[in-house]
């Protein structure tokens, strides 16, 4: 096969049981909708976080679905502040790693238990 096929990525899913609540979890982090339309199995959500190099589908989950790895690195040009304000919002977040010459980060979990990290910009001292 030539590599050439294959040219980026376009969208990352997120298994969620209720699409509905994902949709209000991840627009009240500042999210932006670009679709959101029926299909056979629920609805196609597309959501960009930032830039929207990257977009991201709030799939309905398989039964079964098993959750937790962090898979999805988001970032953040203040990881304090990010961190500050999801636990403000009640948001499941672990304490911010410090590591020298790595960028400062943290995990999180969706309503749904699908873990994430929130990753600096920069590499701390």
């Amino acid at each position: 096969m030539d590599s050439k096929h294959i040219t980026g990525v376009r969208t990352v899913s997120i298994p969620v049981d209720n699409q509905d609540d994902a949709l209000r979890f991840y627009t009240s982090l500042g999210f932006s909708v670009l679709r959101d339309g029926p299909t056979p199995t629920g609805r196609w959500i597309e959501l960009a976080p930032g830039s929207a190099n990257v977009l991201l589908t709030l799939q309905p989950a398989a039964e079964g679905i098993v959750r937790g790895a962090i898979g999805i690195r988001f970032t953040s040009d203040d990881v304090e502040a990010a961190h500050a304000a999801m636990a403000a919002e009640g948001i499941d977040v672990d304490d911010i790693l410090l590591w020298p010459g790595v960028p400062p980060m943290f995990a999180f979990r969706d309503p749904d238990g699908n873990a994430f990290s929130i990753t600096g910009t920069t590499v701390s001292g």
